[in-house]
């Protein structure tokens, strides 16, 4: 099929033609799916500002709060560790080394229900036969970000290892995993410390800003047009002709 489009002929294959405009379709839906997580990220980074200004709260005031509205509250508190229970959450990197982030319960005051702490990263040891081994502190000082959210990647078939001793070390954070493998009745959410102790917080509640997603629907866009020009410049015949 010939067609002429400004003053230019041009040799369309009906299956070349299906081809490109179903990758352009697609790039084009790549490129808006990225504006929308820009914004979506643009709407949580406001939430998180206005909740750091609001200020944090105390234990007991988070059993006020609605189940919606836990969601990136900053808590400051006190804590007992729940002994003997230590997990560590496998393949976290820390400044280009693979370690681990160390998760415990505790029972806050004014808290009914357990909650659990990511208190940071801990360097791994030489051989994933060995798990690190550490000083845990009885009392820990509660200073961090509320996230109920906290699914991870299943990067090996089992996700927390039992060998009858601790700390165990885990693939992702399952309440009622967790909560079954320690008796304890876990409050829905984990707590991300982000003052300095012994291990290293370095949790980040918006890995990709805004700008990068944004950064990404356009590079989306420019291949969604560079397919069409392309499929344009293979089947351009030259100039029409006037007789």
């Amino acid at each position: 099929m010939r067609v002429k489009l400004a003053n230019q002929i041009f040799a369309l294959n009906t299956l070349w033609v299906i081809l490109t405009l179903t990758a352009f379709a697609i790039l084009i839906n790549l490129s808006w799916w990225q504006l929308s997580r820009a914004a979506e990220k643009t709407g949580q980074l406001a939430r998180l500002a206005q909740l750091q200004a609001d200020g944090a709260v105390t234990p007991a005031q988070l059993t006020q709060l609605a189940a919606a509205d836990i969601d990136g509250v900053p808590l400051k508190g006190q804590a007992n560790w729940l002994a003997p229970y230590i997990w560590l959450l496998d393949n976290q990197i820390v400044n280009g080394r693979v370690g681990y982030d160390v998760i415990v319960p505790v029972q806050a005051a004014g808290m009914a229900r357990p909650l659990l702490v990511n208190l940071g990263w801990l360097a791994g040891a030489d051989s994933r036969e060995t798990l690190p081994q550490f000083d845990m502190a009885s009392e820990v000082e509660l200073d961090g970000l509320l996230r109920t959210k906290v699914d991870g990647l299943m990067l090996l078939g089992q996700n927390a290892e039992d060998h009858g001793q601790w700390p165990m070390r885990i693939q992702q954070i399952d309440y009622a995993e967790l909560a079954q493998q320690s008796g304890l009745e876990l409050y829905p959410a984990v707590l991300y410390q982000q003052q300095a102790s012994n291990f290293i917080p370095h949790y980040q509640p918006v890995v990709l800003s805004p700008e990068k997603h944004r950064g990404y629907a356009l590079q989306w866009f420019l291949l969604a047009v560079a397919v069409v020009g392309v499929a344009l410049a293979a089947s351009h015949q030259g100039k029409a002709k006037y007789e």
